[in-house]
């Protein structure tokens, strides 16, 4: 097993739908728009899904015991989420990247065993992810 880090970096913008309250998962999607019942979503028209991720990125994010770190960066204020990988994980979902604090697992998940959902993020955080002029820099790290 290699112990290299691999890493992505997905830019998305922010939404004044935003509102990050999902108690155990967060999301972040190519859509544009965003309703109100998109309540995991924290950034929107991003420019990578799951299936967009590297041949590579995806070997490490499904080897055993892979640890993922999900760095999120909007403005000034920066968030990290933990979560694992899985050999199980199919990322080929064409829209969508879900992080989640349980196990399951869709095409879409790229971590589970998440330390942090949408809910779990400082509002102020969350305030700055509702501008839609802002650029959100989120930075997949897999070890």
């Amino acid at each position: 097993m290699s112990s290299q880090l691999r890493k992505e970096i997905v830019l998305a913008y922010g939404h004044p739908n935003i509102q990050a309250i999902h108690p155990s998962t967060l999301m972040f999607t190519r859509e544009k728009h965003l309703s109100k019942t998109g309540d995991c979503i924290i950034a929107v028209a991003a420019d990578k899904a799951t299936a967009d991720l590297s041949a590579d990125f995806k070997h490490k994010l499904r080897e055993p015991n892979a640890k993922l770190i999900i760095t999120i960066e909007a403005d000034d204020l920066t968030q990290q989420i933990r979560a694992s990988g899985s050999p199980k994980l199919g990322l080929t979902d064409p829209l969508e990247m879900v992080v989640r604090k349980s196990d399951y697992i869709s095409d879409r998940t790229i971590g589970i065993y998440s330390d942090k959902s949408s809910n779990d993020l400082p509002r102020e955080f969350v305030e700055k992810l509702k501008n839609p002029n802002r650029r959100i820099t989120i930075t997949l790290t897999v070890s």
